[in-house]
């Protein structure tokens, strides 16, 4: 039997951590690597057409399945292209291994032809990012980069130069464990204790909620309902805590709806469970607050604390829900439902007369058709911009949907490569990425990825012919828009000629056969929508002070916008408010 290579020790080693896809684009010093990864049953290389969106699609597959994923570039230029998705998996909290494969040994640090220097350039957007400079050093620098990228939730680069990954490896040692999922952590007794004393002292909680909450909805909703608690959520929170939530008043932020600021403010506590919320302009200043998370880092990063508690989410609440004391006066809860429900029925009337009749499609419209078409399971990937706003306000969750997109890190054109990595998971799961027409383009190419491998992913294309999230800045800013403009072409002829299914949507009664057509199709699918440009989420009147900027008041105008079935769930939730 031959001896291994370094480049098949190194896949057999991601083989048994649990990777099953390695995402990226061959080349010069990856091709042994990628030769490894032709020769080795348990790992499939998936060839994409830039390696921007290999990391996104590695950053997704782990954001869906939990488990560490992989994406590789070549040297120099090859590797520098992860850089952007990379960032976007790291912030996430998506598990992911990087591999930078680098220029021959001996010629670095000696301007060689592509010469960068990986191990440095992307130590900002990982946990760990080191470079493998001998056969004898990969087995262990592997596994610890596996460690860090597994149990502290983020990205791990190893840089690894040609000559070494074809370099015979040496004699196999015994196997060493390795990390693949991740513990929980309890806080300290008396971190516990001060946490029940605030709320018992506390007539008014409201609790707030991130993706920290993931896996911990039933939890949640006990304590809410042992302290008779509104209940809002961040944007990444969303799918994991508003679904059969009685006690839901929405989401704040700059595409927040309802009353989910009104609660933060009005309370006599505010509790951050899980959530790294970047926008402490939206956070009180004036209410006591106590934050959970299980990244000590996030404690008072965003705002001033009272009680900074390390632990995660489901672990904590566990051990708390049974010392808090019951509540019986559900005043504050009850008003806040109230303003919630009253918020959103004055929104959305002004985003549901005659919808079926524009041209071009209002894009809440779409959203909102979209919605109610999609699987119960479907994942949902999301471009940065207004389909951010479209997703927050109308897809609806119930505890089985994934919406992921690029949350925290903002990139454009992160919809359609996360899509590739969702769908590789799952070929039987329905996904739909939500694309606007700017994020689109950006990483167009990668829709021949789709075709290539039939990967049977639903592109719903928001084709507005604009930027409209920078328009929309633009106007809060007091300035004209200007170099947000696009010229298209008709993106289901381009489907069609790559391969795919095609169809073009310009009137409003042609939508829901549309999409009900592309859903059926058995292989990757584009709904080319052409929406209004004009709808940038702004009521039908507008005070002089919404132009001044992103202040709190006028982002609260400007973006309140419809919110689709929001509006019943709240309704549904107003049946249980007694009635004086």
């Amino acid at each position: 039997m031959a001896k291994q290579n370094v480049a098949e020790q190194f896949v057999d080693i991601l083989a048994r951590a649990g990777v099953r896809r390695l995402y990226g684009v061959v080349g010069d010093s990856l091709n042994p690597v990628v030769d490894a990864v032709r020769r080795n049953s348990a790992v499939e290389w998936v060839q994409v057409r830039h390696e921007e969106t290999a990391a996104f699609a590695a950053g997704a597959e782990a954001q869906i399945t939990g488990r560490l994923a992989a994406c590789a570039g070549s040297c120099g230029p090859g590797n520098l292209h992860l850089i952007n998705g990379l960032y976007d998996a790291h912030r996430s909290m998506a598990p992911v291994l990087a591999l930078a494969s680098h220029i021959p040994s001996a010629e670095i640090g000696l301007g060689y032809f592509q010469e960068t220097h990986p191990d440095q350039l992307f130590r900002e957007c990982s946990h760990y990012s080191e470079l493998i400079s001998s056969p004898r050093q990969m087995p262990r620098l592997l596994h610890t980069a596996i460690q860090n990228a597994v149990g502290r939730g983020g990205v791990s680069v190893v840089s690894l130069p040609g000559d070494i990954a074809a370099a015979p490896a040496p004699e196999k040692s015994a196997a060493t464990a390795l990390v693949t999922s991740r513990p929980t952590v309890r806080p300290g007794d008396a971190d516990l204790d001060a946490l029940v004393r605030m709320i018992d002292d506390a007539g008014r909680v409201t609790l707030f909620c991130g993706s920290g909450t993931a896996g911990a909805h039933a939890e949640v909703m006990e304590l809410a309902g042992k302290i008779k608690s509104p209940v809002g959520h961040a944007l990444r929170g969303k799918e994991f805590i508003q679904y059969d939530n009685e006690f839901d008043v929405g989401m704040s932020g700059l595409l927040g709806y309802g009353a989910a600021y009104e609660a933060t403010h009005e309370c006599d506590l505010l509790i951050l469970l899980g959530t790294d919320f970047p926008y402490n302009a939206f956070l009180p200043d004036d209410v006591r607050i106590a934050q959970v998370d299980v990244r000590p880092e996030h404690l008072g990063r965003r705002s001033r604390l009272d009680l900074a508690v390390w632990g995660d989410v489901g672990e904590t609440l566990r051990c708390l829900i049974p010392r808090v004391r019951p509540k019986d006066d559900r005043r504050f809860l009850d008003r806040m439902l109230k303003k919630h429900a009253d918020a959103l029925e004055g929104v959305v009337r002004a985003y549901t007369r005659k919808v079926e009749k524009h041209v071009p499609l209002h894009p809440e419209y779409v959203a909102s058709v979209l919605d109610e078409l999609a699987d119960d399971d479907a994942v949902f990937t999301v471009d940065t911009g207004m389909c951010n706003v479209w997703a927050a306000r109308y897809l609806t969750p119930n505890g089985r949907r994934r919406v992921i997109g690029s949350f925290s890190h903002g990139s454009m054109a992160n919809a359609l490569p996360m899509a590739i990595g969702a769908q590789c998971t799952d070929r039987r799961r329905q996904v739909v990425s939500m694309s606007g027409d700017g994020g689109f383009t950006m990483l167009m190419g990668d829709f021949l990825t789709l075709v290539q491998y039939d990967l049977p992913v639903k592109v719903v294309l928001f084709n507005n012919s604009s930027l409209g999230m920078v328009e929309l800045e633009m106007l809060v800013a007091g300035l004209p828009s200007y170099g947000t403009t696009y010229k298209n072409p008709d993106f289901a002829l381009v489907a069609r000629a790559c391969g795919a299914y095609g169809v073009r949507v310009e009137k409003p009664k042609q939508l829901a056969g549309a999409l009900r057509d592309a859903f059926r199709h058995k292989g990757p699918a584009l709904v080319d929508v052409v929406t209004d440009p004009n709808a940038l989420s702004i009521p039908p009147k507008i005070s002089a002070e919404m132009v001044t900027g992103f202040a709190l008041s006028a982002s609260k105008i400007v973006l309140d916008g419809g919110v689709g079935r929001m509006l019943q769930m709240a309704r549904s939730n107003l049946r249980n408010v007694p009635r004086p």
